[in-house]
């Protein structure tokens, strides 16, 4: 009786392999289900067999019990199993790893100067505005004032959070760690923003002050740079327009688009050669020698859509810019908020803020409208 059943069992399986050749998905699962209860099957006849001591009258091997119970496992993992000679099994297979996107966090973030003040509310930085000049007087004349003037930026806390939700099955079924990508999204998220901030804080309550905003009153806007297109002579302008009159700095970093890196790279003289020198090494690089950071908050020169009086880029030493943490980044994670819908819910925050803390520490360019007609 438990020979003829082995028989039959082998026989249909060497059908089945014939018939997945043409068969549909929805039929192969069906018959992948099929394959795994003959195979238990077969399993429990060979167990008898042995106890019965009539092993050796089976129509297959004795290993084959062993075989049997490996293709059993293999079909429940899911893997490409042989069930006969002539066909082969074809289930889905899922990668272990993540494949990441493009870079979306300029190092901005990275380059200004960072105070750590856990449990503040807020944080004032003096500056310097200038000195006094000597002058001349008569014998027994009143010397002149000449003291140095100072003034304040004040850092106030803000409050920036992400959230992100990914469900039970998304944890623990797939090979891959969707859970720590979920975690790893919402402190680049964090990151994202206060990289962006850290240009285009409007300085309202509750916001960083940005480089660009009216509220950082540490810059003079009256030396904002006007420029209507990126030429030969565009950084020696931005370079020479920035700094006091005594002296060029150099060690200053030019903030700018990638479209404008790109017009940069680009620009020829009239014989072909490059009129800039760039090298690129990711989010940073130089161009003749000068340091760049890529940031995509600012807006670029080169697009024609870019409105006249919109910052594009800032120029100065990025210690001039000051960021304040006033707590650590808290990442938590929940499963009672959507316990019903078996989602999970991640949140992180973080309290900071920043502020322009130098008189004029950074140079504006704007873009500037083109004459009319193009001269």
């Amino acid at each position: 009786m438990y020979q003829k059943r082995l028989s039959e069992i082998k026989e249909r399986k060497a059908a089945i392999a014939k018939e997945i050749e043409v068969a549909d998905e929805a039929r192969i699962a069906e018959l992948e289900t099929e394959v795994e209860q003959l195979n238990t099957e077969e399993a429990q006849l060979r167990k008898k067999l042995d106890l019965s001591g009539r092993i050796g009258a089976a129509v297959e091997k004795p290993e084959a019990k062993d075989e049997a119970e490996a293709r059993g496992r293999a079909l429940k993992e899911m893997r490409s199993v042989k069930i006969a000679t002539t066909g082969i099994l074809l289930p889905a297979h899922q990668a272990t790893d993540i494949k990441p996107s493009f870079n979306e966090v300029s190092t901005l973030i990275d380059r200004v100067n960072t105070r750590y003040l856990p449990g503040g509310e807020s944080f004032d930085q003096p500056y310097l505005t200038g000195y006094g000049t000597g002058d001349y007087t008569a014998e027994d004349g009143t010397p002149p004032t000449a003291e140095p003037g100072f003034d304040y930026a004040t850092i106030t806390k803000t409050k920036i959070v992400a959230y992100a939700e990914d469900s039970e099955e998304l944890e623990k079924l797939p090979a891959a760690d969707y859970a720590s990508e979920v975690e790893r999204g919402i402190r680049i998220a964090i990151r994202k923003k206060i990289t962006k901030e850290i240009l285009v804080g409007d300085g309202n309550a509750g916001h960083f002050v940005g480089i660009f905003s009216p509220n950082a009153t540490a810059i003079d806007s009256n030396t904002d740079l006007s420029i209507t297109a990126i030429d030969k002579d565009t950084l020696d302008n931005i370079i020479y327009s920035y700094g006091g009159p005594e002296d060029v700095e150099d060690v200053a970093v030019l903030v700018l688009n990638k479209d404008d890196l790109k017009t940069f790279a680009m620009l020829r003289h009239a014989d072909g050669r490059k009129v800039y020198e760039v090298i690129a090494r990711g989010n940073v690089g130089t161009i003749n020698g000068v340091p760049y950071i890529i940031n995509s908050a600012c807006n670029a020169v080169s697009n024609p859509s870019t409105i006249a009086g919109s910052y594009c880029m800032c120029y100065g030493p990025l210690a001039n810019y000051t960021m304040a943490i006033f707590s650590d980044l808290e990442i938590a994670r929940s499963t009672d908020y959507k316990f019903k819908e078996g989602m999970i819910a991640h949140r992180g925050v973080i309290f900071a803020g920043g502020n322009v803390t130098a008189k004029n520490g950074f140079l504006r360019i704007k873009k500037k409208a083109a004459p009319v007609g193009g001269g």
